[in-house]
């Protein structure tokens, strides 16, 4: 039987801690070539919507030693529209109903069953914390206490809970650029966190004093200055366009999440993709060579030096993600819901067939 899960079912199986833990076991397997992970590829084209494009992602990767390759697929409406100095990229909840469209496929490495189909939502939102989480574990001080978060989105509180997974965090500040949102966050992740949050109205508020800064943006603008590093910091972003070049310049120790620089993108004729063009989003930081610096799996691995010093500045660009983190974190929720009896078993022989090509 093929098991259905919910985005409910996920959020009730998958902690930050298990998240973090199993990823980190993953990337030492990634680290040593036995998993495998295909570059992320975006299909751009013209929507009914003038000021969108439909965007047709996917990526996959094998962790043989957890037993699971996973496709991660996204079939989106996407716009880049202007907030503040920046601009962002947003996706519309354009599917009936009024939402998205983003599936996780999960097939057994022993047999080439389909194991499991799921929504991506919860579980790319934990990846993504277990990544960035994972980047503070090796490199911020021991005794960093103190984080400044610039953003207040959903990926923004998976991103504190992975810093706290991770540190003894005692206070966080944040900001971003609607005061309503990052009021609403400070107050529902100090109750999610146990720590208090204070939303402040200036970036370099929240930035200053901070052992630990973290950017959880859609933004495809820096948001992240050189002239406000401070010694001993840790800086971690979601996003290759989040941290200025200067400042990535500046830190002692850079470790990115993967060496491939940008995703494939196909487009269609004509089409602008505006995390193309010159001056944003993957057209930013152009002059690093992501070829050469270290990944996350050689940190994790112990293959790639990590902070020296207390005062070093270190930095974390998780700029791309992988599809092997959803085998790797896939293969958790799969075991833990077959445990529980969480989800909806449907016959495998509907997705099998008894012909090939």
């Amino acid at each position: 039987m093929t098991l259905i899960l919910s985005n409910d079912d996920v959020e009730k199986l998958l902690t930050m801690g298990e998240c973090i833990a199993v990823m980190e076991e993953a990337y030492v397997e990634l680290a040593d070539g036995r998993g495998v992970s295909r570059t992320r590829s975006d299909c751009f084209t013209p929507t009914a919507r003038a000021d969108a494009l439909y965007s047709l992602k996917s990526m996959d990767g094998v962790a043989p030693k957890l037993g699971v390759g996973a496709v991660r697929i996204n079939s989106d409406i996407v716009t880049w529209p202007k907030r503040g100095n920046a601009m962002r990229r947003e996706k519309v909840a354009a599917a009936p109903n009024n939402r998205y469209v983003g599936l996780v496929l999960l097939f057994s490495v022993e047999n080439g069953e389909p194991l499991a189909i799921l929504p991506d939502g919860v579980m790319q939102r934990m990846r993504v914390g277990a990544a960035n989480g994972l980047g503070i574990k090796h490199l911020a001080r021991n005794n960093a206490k103190s984080l400044g978060i610039l953003g207040s989105g959903w990926q923004a509180g998976a991103q504190l809970m992975a810093a706290c997974a991770v540190r003894d965090i005692e206070t966080i500040r944040c900001f971003s650029p609607n005061p309503q949102s990052r009021e609403g966050f400070a107050t529902a992740m100090s109750a999610v966190l146990g720590v208090d949050i204070i939303p402040v109205g200036l970036a370099e508020e929240a930035i200053e004093g901070a052992d630990i800064v973290m950017c959880a943006t859609n933004s495809i603008d820096n948001v992240f200055f050189e002239r406000w590093i401070e010694p001993g910091m840790h800086l971690s972003s979601i996003k290759r366009p989040e941290i200025e070049v200067k400042a990535v310049k500046r830190a002692d120790r850079v470790v990115i999440h993967w060496n491939d620089p940008t995703p494939i993108h196909v487009a269609a004729k004509d089409v602008v993709i505006e995390e193309k063009v010159a001056g944003r989003g993957w057209q930013l930081a152009e002059e690093i060579d992501f070829h050469k610096l270290p990944t996350l799996p050689q940190l994790v691995a112990g293959r790639a030096e990590g902070r020296k010093s207390e005062t070093d500045v270190t930095c974390f660009i998780n700029n791309i993600g992988l599809g092997y983190q959803f085998a790797a974190a896939g293969s958790l929720v799969y075991r833990k819901a077959k445990e529980s009896g969480l989800g909806h078993e449907v016959p495998t022989d509907w997705f099998t067939e008894d012909v090939h090509p």
